[in-house]
């Protein structure tokens, strides 16, 4: 998605928030800095480490999420497969003994596992926004391998490839880096969130608020857009 287009989307999500354009550049320029300081990844770094394919399975935080990992692990060689985890599926993932090759985070899932999934190879996509300034400071300078994204205008070393939810950033890059198969798993557009969705929650699952269930409407919204628009074949695990 150009962004041109995208910019018609990312206003009406300013609006329907009440979100400030203006904080999701101070944040961006932030992740910018940090990046510059100690360097990063370009796309193009990004995709030749991950163009022995592309199929791409694409994990999400929703409620299906360890029972598509489970018939994936099942059914799927993953070596035919580059993977990406949406933020705290990453703590799924590993609890399998599964490392992403790339993961799209804001950095609210669980920074452990995300960097022990690091560590282990799995490169970062970090994204910046008007409400994770501190966790971008915080927590960037720790990783490797890292490409930056904002939600806003693409400047310096960060992109923007369209989509809010780091699920639907993730199908978007996915697309970036030329993938031309999808398989969701875990991309519940629901009103339930999880343990990996939502860290503080009591138990497993538990009914998302208000402000999460239009985010997932959101992230329908973009995948219904990938799936028209763009040449890719999407496999959604949850039909």
């Amino acid at each position: 998605m150009d962004f041109g287009l995208w910019e018609t989307y990312y206003k009406k999500i300013l609006d329907d928030f009440g979100f400030e354009r203006k904080d999701d550049e101070k944040t961006a320029q932030v992740l910018d800095d940090i990046l510059f300081e100690q360097g990063c990844l370009t796309l193009e770094d990004l995709h030749e480490k991950v163009d022995f394919s592309t199929k791409f399975i694409v994990f999400g935080a929703g409620p299906s999420l360890k029972e598509h990992i489970k018939k994936i692990k099942e059914n799927y060689d993953l070596i035919d497969y580059v993977l990406i985890a949406a933020d705290g599926a990453t703590t799924a993932l590993v609890e399998e003994k599964i490392v992403p090759d790339i993961i799209a985070t804001d950095l609210d899932g669980k920074i452990n596992d995300i960097l022990y999934a690091n560590a282990h190879g799995a490169s970062l996509v970090i994204h910046g926004h008007g409400n994770n300034m501190d966790a971008v400071r915080n927590y960037t300078p720790f990783f490797d391998n890292v490409l930056g994204t904002t939600q806003a205008q693409s400047h310096g070393n960060l992109y923007n490839f369209g989509g809010f939810t780091d699920g639907d950033r993730a199908m978007f890059l996915a697309i970036a880096l030329g993938a031309s198969e999808l398989t969701l798993a875990g991309m519940d557009f629901g009103d339930v969130v999880t343990k990996y969705s939502r860290l503080n929650i009591a138990g497993e699952t538990a009914k998302a608020d208000e402000i999460k269930t239009k985010k997932l409407k959101y992230a329908e919204l973009f995948t219904k857009w990938i799936d028209d628009n763009e040449d890719v074949k999407i496999i959604n695990l949850k039909s």
